[in-house]
This record gives structure tokens, C-alpha cells and sequence, in this order.
């Protein structure tokens, strides 16, 4: 037990004391046992203060640090650092958060802030007073990183890793890296065509030896943990050579009886099983799509290098860290929604970007005349009742952005934007001046009465009570109406389920903290990056590509990986194998051991996050978490209950 404990409290500035009386809470802690030495200080994270702290602990001889100041999220680390500093082990450091906890929550109630900061303080003594000296575990790390998805967040991911020398496997489940980007031809801000840029980065990815690409690819199981993850992955069969005479592929696609709807081109076009990379695209291979080929063998006759007999192949790698870049869907309007599924000319974004790279001349849909265009703003976003109560972010932009080019391509074209309010965040309002400027229509509901969309005879008509005019009812006779459809999650979520990361609210990948820690995951060794994690425009989602590749980095580099020791501990003797503790661990980090003559529940420290749900369903109370012992936790609770 802890004799020589010292205790600081902090004023914050005034956050704290403005509704504590800090002065009070001394007086009523400083002689508690073990207590040698309690200061007030104003700002306790200040470098004076911290040098003063380092002076105390080695003159006092002190074997325990209680500092009570604010969010334990900000500043554990700054005072673990300090007590370190000293010579003292960090675990032997307790922080009350006195700011969050009382102050802010207690602003309207002085005297009740000061006797919960007294009774907070009094428990973080009787905690470090039992605090035992911890070593932080080690463990030894494969140098690579799997990079999951190869859209332009995953091949920037990748290549930041290649350069750090770290081997790298990036793996796509398509037939060819880019993602989405791929799709569509100039992009915002920099009026770069998609295919140029993802070419630019692929060049890049065969330059480095030790990257390495696998697409046609899936994640299908996963074992152990950061440092040492054993990956095994399935590749579709390659049922087509690199190298191939053009002419035969050429007549191998012309006899292929199989046709079905374009994905790429969101259904506008078809093409067949066997298929060339779409037009434009920086790589010229030929594919076959296992899923729609009914192997009937006509391509097989016309080209001999063609082999229907190729199977999956099965690889394995090892990796210290993994970065998730899986990307996101677009929403897909409900039947009826905005006239989706019924209205012949109603179609979404991505459906008229394409629709635009097809086209020359004048812009036509089903074979008629496009002048008049009708964009429908936050469709799947911002819904009042739903799922999707976030904004997209980047929809207006691109909304904007497409119907300028729409405008620049075409001269016969208007464009009417019925929207709940404009965010082209940032430099890119620059867009919406644009458009106003050169003549485009913008019409603004309210969140609880949206436009509708119906048909009057062979006309669509879109109403709204316009709200820049006074609720004024405006209707519209539009040639083709283009729902500007919102960003969402992965509906495929096989990859991420079988490495138990968490979702959010909004059902995309959930980082730790949005400020603090935004591309880690609770999964040690596992980083997320772009779209995946949350609505991104391109730059942003580079950006987050580069942050979670560098946090990856950190994991690898030094062929050793320093895990915090919290975690929880089995003891063996209590221990008589009953299987609850597996039961109730959400990321399998108990194991079954033969110990002598029986079986015992053994703790991957490696993988544990100290959660604590093992802890209750023991019934022999054979478990305890180090920092939160049964001694701690009981002694905490004395003191908060005392009178």
C-alpha cells in the first residue's frame, strides 16, 4: 500500500473553480491516509507545473500521484509522462477528472460541486494507494500492413506504406483498383478526369516491389492480433492470361451469348460475361465474371487461351496492422421515392454522370430531348424520419458541379436545383456563385415538406412551396429528374464483421475519437481510412488515407509493438473452466488451457481491451482487470459512500 502520495488540484483557468472551491477540496483531502503532500495549482498541465510535480515526487520520495483536473481523454498521458519523468512507474498515477465529472455538470449547484469533487478526490487516493507498478507488455510485429479496398483512399494508404519500405498487400474485391472515382469523369476542384488521376496512382503501385496488388479479391477469414494477424484471402480465378491475342479476345466477347446490365455504367449500357475494362480506363485486360458466365464454352472455341478450368486461389499473409479502406454505397431511393421505380426519367447522380461521359452532341435519355433538368437535394440524407439523419456533405458540390458541366456541354440545357438549403463548405462555394451567376434555378423547401414528384398525363411535374419565396408554389415540367442520392455504409460488411469493428450511430466504421484519435479503431492494430468511416469528399479522404497510413506505420516499424498492461487477469487457482468468460468476451480474447490436471480460461493480453465483461459472469470471481482490482474498485466505493 501506497505511503507517500501526493495530490494536485487544478483550477483549469477558472473552469473548475469558477464552481468548485478548490481550496475546500484541499483542506478535506489533505490529511487522508497516506497523504504527504496536496497543492493547488492553476493550471496543472502548464510545463512550470510539471516541472514542479517532477521536483516534489523525487524530493517527497512519493510512490503515488493523484491529479484532479479535467478529462482524463486530454491529459492522462501528459501526467504519466511527468511521473515517468521522475522515476517513478506511470500506473502508480491516478486522474480524477473534476472538470467534466463535477464542475461543468454542477455549475448550478456550488456546494453539491464541492462534495463531489471531495468525495472523487478521495476516491482516486484510496485507488492509487493500492496501484501496483506495471510494465507495458511487448510483443513482437510482422513489418507489413494489409490495405483493405483499393479505391483512391487505399492506394494512397498503400503507397504511403510503400515508401516507409513495409511490405504491403493491398487488396480489392473488383476486377481493378480506383473504386468509385473511376466512374466519373471530371472532379470537382481540380477538373481532373477520375481515370486519370486513379492511373497516375497505379503507375505508381508497380513502381515499389514490395506493394503488392490483389484484385478480384476478398478477406474471406482472419486470426490473432496486432503485430501478427494471419489473413487468408480468396482470389477469383484468372480464367484469361495477361498476355493474349487481341484478336482472338476480340471474337471470344462477340460470341459470348451471355449480356447482362453494366454495372459501371449503372445499367444505362450492357455488356457481356466476358469484358474488356471500361472505355478510357488506364489498363487494357480482358475479364470474365464467374457470376454471370454459364461456362458454356463458346469463347473457349475462338480463343485458345482462354481456360474455363481455373479455381479460386487461396492466399495467406501475415501482417502486423491492417488499414480498412472499404469505401462507401450510394443510397438507393425506396420504390416510389421522388417517383424512383415508377417514373421513367426519374434516375439518381451517379446514374446522370455517367449518362454525361456517354453522351455527345445533346444530352438524351430514353430517346428523348433532355433541356429541363430537376435535381432533388438530399435524397437518403438529413431524413426527419430514418436511418440517415447526417448530411452527406459532399452531394451539393457534386450536384452543382455536374449540372455546370452539364451546362458547359450542352448549351440547350436549365437546370433547376430544388434543395433544403445549399452546403458547398469551404472554397467550393465558389461553385454555387458560379451557378447562379450563368442562370441555374434554386428553389429551397422545408425539412417537413419536401417536393413531390408525379405525373400529369405524359408529363413529370415536380411541386414545391418554395420558401425563398415565400412558400410560394412553384411546379416544374422537367425532361429528366436526378436525385442527388446521399453517401452510406457498405452494405457488404463482411470484411469489417470478421475483424469485429464497431459501427456508429450512422452505421459507418467508428474511429475511437472524432478529434483526439480519429483513424484508430478500438481493435488495436486496425486503422480506418476515407469513405468508409464517414461522408469525405477526395481530398479529405486522402487525407485520412495518409493519417491512418501512419498510424499504421507506428505499429510496424520497430518490429515491436508496446501494448498498454490493462487488461484482465485469470486467476488460475480460482479457476475451474465453465466457458461464461468466453461467452461473454465480444472479440475472443479467452482461450481454453489444460493447466495440470484441468482446464483454466487464459487472457490474450495481446487482444483484450479490458472491457470487463468477463468479470461479472464468473461465478468464482476468478477474474480481475489490472488498474480496477476487486481491492481498488471496493476501496473507490468506500470512500464515495462515505458521509
Amino acid at each position: 500500500m501506497k505511503k507517500k502520495i501526493g495530490v494536485y488540484i487544478c483550477h483549469c483557468g477558472g473552469n473548475i473553480s469558477d464552481h468548485v472551491d478548490v481550496k475546500k477540496v484541499l483542506e478535506a483531502i489533505k490529511d487522508e491516509e497516506g497523504v504527504v503532500l496536496a497543492k493547488t495549482t492553476v493550471f496543472a498541465c502548464a510545463d512550470s507545473n510539471q516541472k514542479e510535480m517532477v521536483k516534489d515526487i523525487i524530493d517527497n520520495k512519493l510512490d503515488g500521484i493523484v491529479v484532479a483536473s479535467c478529462s482524463p481523454q486530454l491529459h492522462l498521458s501528459t501526467f504519466r509522462a511527468v511521473v515517468e519523468r521522475a522515476g517513478l512507474n506511470k500506473y502508480n498515477y491516478v486522474h480524477a477528472n473534476i472538470r467534466e465529472q463535477v464542475s461543468w455538470a454542477h455549475s448550478d449547484d456550488k456546494p453539491g460541486a464541492n462534495e463531489n469533487a471531495i468525495r472523487i478526490v478521495r476516491a482516486a487516493i484510496a485507488k492509487v494507494r493500492h496501484a501496483r507498478s506495471l510494465e507495458p507488455l511487448k510483443i513482437s510485429s510482422e513489418k507489413a500492413v494489409a490495405v483493405i479496398g483499393a479505391g483512391i483512399s487505399g492506394m494512397k494508404a498503400a503507397i504511403s506504406l510503400a515508401r516507409t519500405g513495409s511490405q504491403v498487400y493491398l487488396v480489392e474485391r473488383d476486377h481493378f483498383p480506383g473504386g468509385r472515382i473511376l466512374q466519373w469523369n471530371e472532379l470537382f476542384s481540380t477538373e481532373e478526369k477520375g481515370s486519370d488521376l486513379i492511373a497516375k496512382l497505379y503507375e505508381e503501385i508497380k513502381q515499389y516491389e514490395n506493394l503488392k496488388l490483389f484484385t478480384g479479391t476478398r478477406v474471406v477469414s482472419q486470426s490473432g492480433n496486432i503485430g501478427n494477424f494471419h489473413i487468408k484471402l480468396e482470389k477469383d480465378p484468372v480464367f484469361i492470361p495477361d498476355q493474349v491475342n487481341e484478336s482472338e479476345i476480340t471474337k471470344a466477347i462477340q460470341v459470348c451469348p451471355v449480356s447482362v446490365p453494366d454495372e459501371f455504367n449503372f445499367g444505362l449500357t450492357e455488356r457481356k460475361a466476358i469484358f474488356k475494362a471500361p472505355s478510357g480506363l488506364f489498363t487494357e485486360k480482358t475479364y470474365i465474371d464467374h457470376t454471370a458466365c454459364t461456362f458454356c464454352g463458346e469463347c473457349k472455341k475462338v480463343c485458345d487461351s482462354i481456360d474455363l478450368n481455373k479455381k479460386p486461389e487461396m492466399i495467406d499473409i501475415k501482417v502486423g496492422a491492417v488499414v480498412f479502406a472499404t469505401g462507401f454505397d450510394t443510397y438507393t431511393p425506396q420504390e416510389n421515392e421522388f417517383g424512383s421505380g415508377t417514373i421513367e426519367n426519374v434516375i439518381t447522380l451517379p446514374t446522370l454522370k455517367r449518362l454525361v461521359s456517354l453522351s455527345n452532341g445533346e444530352l438524351n435519355y430514353n430517346g428523348k430531348r433532355i433541356e429541363k433538368i430537376a435535381y432533388i437535394y438530399c435524397v437518403g440524407s438529413r431524413q426527419p424520419e430514418g436511418d440517415n439523419k447526417y448530411c452527406s456533405r459532399y452531394c451539393c458540390t457534386a450536384a452543382i458541379h455536374t449540372a455546370s458541366s452539364i451546362r458547359k456541354k450542352f448549351r440547350n440545357i436549365t437546370n433547376y436545383h430544388f434543395t433544403r438549403g445549399v452546403r458547398t463548405y469551404g472554397k467550393q462555394e465558389a461553385y454555387y456563385a458560379d451557378a447562379l451567376k450563368n442562370g441555374d434555378i434554386f428553389l429551397q423547401s422545408a425539412d417537413d415538406e419536401l417536393p413531390q414528384v408525379f405525373r400529369s398525363g405524359t408529363d413529370t411535374i415536380v411541386k414545391i412551396n418554395d420558401l425563398l419565396t415565400e412558400k410560394r408554389e412553384v411546379e416544374l415540367k422537367a425532361d429528366l429528374v436526378v436525385l442527388i442520392t446521399s453517401m452510406v455504409p457498405r452494405a457488404d460488411r463482411s470484411a469489417s464483421d470478421l475483424f469485429k469493428l464497431p459501427n456508429g450511430r450512422d452505421n459507418f466504421l467508428k474511429e475511437i475519437h472524432l478529434k483526439l484519435r480519429p483513424v484508430e479503431t478500438v481493435i488495436d492494430g486496425i486503422t480506418i481510412a476515407g469513405t468508409c468511416q464517414g461522408p469525405m469528399n477526395i481530398t479529405e479522404s486522402v487525407n485520412s488515407a495518409l493519417s491512418a497510413s501512419t498510424k499504421a506505420y507506428s505499429y510496424v516499424s520497430k518490429g515491436e509493438i508496446e501494448l498498454e498492461p490493462v487488461v484482465a487477469e485469470v486467476n488460475k487457482n480460482i479457476c475451474s473452466w465453465c466457458d461464461a468468460c468466453t461467452e461473454a468476451c465480444p472479440i475472443d480474447a479467452i482461450t481454453k488451457v489444460k493447466e495440470g490436471s484441468k482446464y483454466v480460461a487464459v487472457i490474450n493480453s495481446s487482444i483484450c481491451k479490458a472491457c470487463g465483461m468477463c468479470l461479472p459472469v464468473c461465478p468464482k470471481d476468478a477474474i480481475e482487470l489490472t488498474t480496477c482490482s476487486n481491492r481498488e474498485i471496493e476501496s473507490m466505493i468506500d470512500m464515495l459512500a462515505m458521509d
